[in-house]
């Protein structure tokens, strides 16, 4: 097979989200071989022009980019961490878009170059649904060389592509990160629907105001995140002292309402902790500094 030619690429992984890579490879006009652990979830897309191989080794023995898209790093390394697939590896760019943690990603990194790889780590913040779109996000950090050779296959997968650096824990570092922000803004935002059904306000009616707060409060965030940034704690737009009594009103009503006080029971000792600091008259992003 043709290794150089720029349009082709292997992707091993046919999960939901492997197979729509795949598949949006093909309709960009890609030269597509796959390999799966189950090679029946092949059959649409070798239907659709993909190439079957018959093992990991000769599907990217087929191609100079190589996709990654696995359940783990676990399942990963156990595919890949062999020396036919090592051999087969060398002078490989690595697209490793399985979820991880930062040190997983230092590891990979490390690895792919005792074995005269090039490797990019990645991390898809959609659902194989939203891929293919202009704006589906995509973070990516690594060498940035890689990361030249890699882009135009990346960009078939989303537009919104995010390069973090060389610093090749970036991405899984800021895919934590933004996770944190969904999650941490989901349990509040739970916590509001148990204030809502306790008061006998339409669940519906919260959902809809929250939806046409958020494009508000993502300017907030960016604003917070600059403050930290610049390390200026000054009072710009919110003051600690407004969080930490609204947070003492959150709890409260919690307990008198006899609801579940996970949420209140979490976020009020750190604004409690954040008075106690003297940080009542600063910036509400001062809370990081009871974090750190």
């Amino acid at each position: 097979m043709n290794t150089n030619n720029s349009k082709s690429a292997t992707v091993i992984g046919l999960g939901m989200m492997g197979v729509t890579l795949a598949r949006l490879l093909l309709q960009g006009g890609y030269k597509v071989t796959v390999w799966n652990r189950t090679p029946e979830k092949a059959a649409e897309l070798v239907k659709d022009g993909a190439i079957l191989a018959p093992d990991a080794a000769t599907a990217i023995g087929a191609s100079p980019v190589v996709v990654i898209c696995v359940y783990d790093y676990a399942a990963a390394n156990e595919i890949l961490r062999n020396t036919v697939t090592e051999a087969a590896l060398k002078d490989r760019v690595i697209i490793q878009l399985t979820t991880g943690h930062p040190q997983e990603a230092r590891d990979a990194e490390q690895w792919a170059n005792t074995i005269g790889a090039r490797y990019i780590d990645g991390g898809i913040q959609a659902a194989p649904s939203q891929m293919g779109r202009p704006d589906t996000p995509i973070l990516v950090s690594g060498n940035e060389t890689a990361y030249a050779q890699a882009e135009p296959v990346l960009r078939i997968f989303g537009g919104n592509i995010s390069y973090l650096g060389e610093q090749v824990a970036a991405a899984s570092a800021m895919d934590l990160a933004t996770l944190s922000s969904i999650y941490g803004t989901m349990l509040g935002f739970f916590h509001g629907v148990r204030i809502m059904e306790s008061e006998h306000v339409p669940v519906d009616t919260f959902g809809n105001i929250v939806g046409g707060i958020m494009p508000t409060f993502g300017d907030f965030i960016r604003h917070e995140a600059n403050v930290i940034n610049a390390g200026d704690y000054s009072i710009t737009e919110s003051p600690m002292r407004i969080s930490v009594e609204a947070v003492e009103r959150i709890s409260q009503h919690a307990y008198s309402a006899g609801i579940n006080t996970a949420f209140p029971d979490y976020a009020n000792p750190l604004f409690k902790k954040a008075k106690a600091a003297g940080l009542m008259e600063q910036e509400l992003a001062a809370l990081v500094k009871v974090l750190r």
